[in-house]
C-alpha cells in the first residue's frame, strides 16, 4: 500500500511539473507568435483572428513542445523532490531505484497516450481546418490552401500541381505523358474542379508531339482521367509535418507503387511513431541528472543542461535526416540512432549512480 503511494506521489510530482512547463512553453510560443503575426492584420482580418487562429492550432504547438516538456518538467519534478530530500527518503523506505523509475513513467505513459490521439486525429485536422480559416479571412471563400504543390507521378503521366484550395480545386495544373522515353502530350489547365465524383479541368491546352510536328489544342472543359481522388490530393499537397501516422504510411507505399524515394514521409512516419520511445529515453536523461553526477547542483544547473541535451537531441536528428536522403540509409535510424543514444547515455549515468 506505501508502495502505491509512493508511486502516486511521485507520478503526480512528475506530472504536475510537466503541465507546468509545457504551459510556459506555450504562453511563450502564443505571445510571440502573435506579435509576429499582427503583420497580417489587414481588412476584414483582426488581432482577434489572430488570436483564434494561433488558438486553432494549439494541438500542433502541444505536440512539437511535448519532448521538451517531458525533460524538463522530469528534471523539474524530480530535482525538486531531490532538493527537499524526499526522494533520500523514498530511498531510504526501500525504494529501489529503478522503481522509482516506474513511477515517474507512469506519468509519461498519460502523455504518450494522449499525443498518439493528437497525432493521429487532432492535428492533421486542426492543421487543415486553421490554414484553410486563415486564408479564407484574408483572402475570402475559396482561398488556397496549400502552397506547396510539387510533383507527383501516375503511371507514364507526370503531374505539376500549383496549390490546392480549401473547397478541393486543384489550381495550376500541368500534365506530361509520356511513351517510354518519348513525351506524346502536354496538359495545361487553368483549375480541375471535383464536380459529381469525378474531375474537370478548366481552360484546358493540350499540346501534342508527333516526330516533328506539334499539335495544339484549346478547350473550355475536358474530363480528367485520374486515381487522384480530393482526400488523397490533399494528403500529397498538404504540409507533411502534420500529416497523421496513417496517412503519412499510405503516402510512403503510394511513392513506392509509383516507383519514387519515400524518404520524408517515411521521416515523419518515423518520428511520430518512435515517440513513445523517445519520451522514455529523455526521462531516462532526467533521471541521471537528478541521480547522478548532478544531483548535487543547484536546479537551475540541471534544467539548463536538460535544455542543452534537448536541443542537441533535436538537431541531431535534424541533421540525419537529410543525411538518410543523401547516404542512402533507411529513415527509420536517422529517428532511431539519436532515441538510443540519448537512452544509453542515461542508463550508463544511472549505472554509475548505483
Amino acid at each position: 500500500m506505501l508502495a502505491d503511494r509512493f508511486d502516486r506521489y511521485i507520478a503526480r510530482n512528475v506530472l504536475a511539473a510537466m503541465l507546468v512547463v509545457q504551459l510556459v512553453l506555450l504562453g511563450l510560443d502564443l505571445v510571440i507568435s502573435f506579435i509576429n503575426d499582427l503583420n497580417d492584420v489587414e481588412g476584414g482580418y483582426s488581432a482577434l483572428d489572430v488570436l483564434l487562429y494561433l488558438g486553432l492550432r494549439l494541438p500542433w504547438r502541444f505536440y512539437q513542445y511535448a519532448p521538451v516538456a517531458v525533460l524538463i518538467g522530469a528534471l523539474i519534478g524530480l530535482g525538486s523532490m531531490a532538493s527537499s530530500n524526499e526522494l533520500t527518503v523514498i530511498r531510504a523506505a526501500g525504494r529501489s531505484l529503478v522503481r522509482i523509475l516506474w513511477g515517474v513513467m507512469k506519468p509519461v505513459g498519460l502523455v504518450v497516450i494522449l499525443l498518439l490521439v493528437i497525432a493521429e486525429f487532432v492535428t492533421p485536422r486542426s492543421e487543415q481546418f486553421a490554414e484553410a480559416w486563415r486564408l479564407e479571412q484574408l483572402e475570402g471563400a475559396g482561398a488556397v490552401l496549400s502552397h506547396r504543390g510539387g510533383w507527383q507521378r501516375e503511371g507514364d503521366d507526370f503531374y505539376r500541381f500549383g496549390a490546392i484550395r480549401a473547397d478541393d480545386t486543384v489550381i495550376d495544373l500541368t500534365r506530361y505523358r509520356f511513351e517510354g522515353q518519348r513525351l506524346v502530350e502536354a496538359t495545361h489547365a487553368q483549375r480541375a474542379v471535383w464536380m459529381d465524383d469525378r474531375w474537370v479541368l478548366e481552360n484546358v491546352d493540350t499540346t501534342r508531339f508527333a516526330g516533328d510536328t506539334t499539335e495544339t489544342q484549346h478547350a473550355s472543359r475536358q474530363a480528367w482521367q485520374t486515381e487522384f481522388s480530393p482526400t488523397q490530393l490533399n494528403r500529397l499537397l498538404r504540409d507533411i509535418d502534420s500529416q497523421a501516422p496513417s496517412e503519412l504510411w499510405a503516402y510512403a507505399q503510394y511513392l513506392h507503387s509509383q516507383g519514387l524515394v519515400a524518404t520524408q514521409p517515411l521521416l515523419y512516419f518515423w518520428q511520430k511513431l518512435i515517440m513513445p520511445l523517445t519520451l522514455v529515453s529523455l526521462v531516462l536523461v532526467a533521471a541521471s541528472f537528478v541521480f547522478g553526477p548532478l544531483r548535487s547542483v543547484a536546479a537551475g544547473t540541471r534544467v539548463f543542461y536538460g535544455v542543452i541535451v534537448g536541443l542537441s537531441f533535436k538537431y541531431l536528428q535534424d541533421l540525419l535526416a537529410p543525411a538518410s536522403t543523401l547516404f542512402g540509409f533507411s529513415p527509420i535510424w536517422a529517428v532511431l540512432a539519436p532515441t538510443l543514444g540519448c537512452a544509453a547515455l542515461g542508463l550508463y549515468l544511472l549505472r554509475r549512480s548505483g
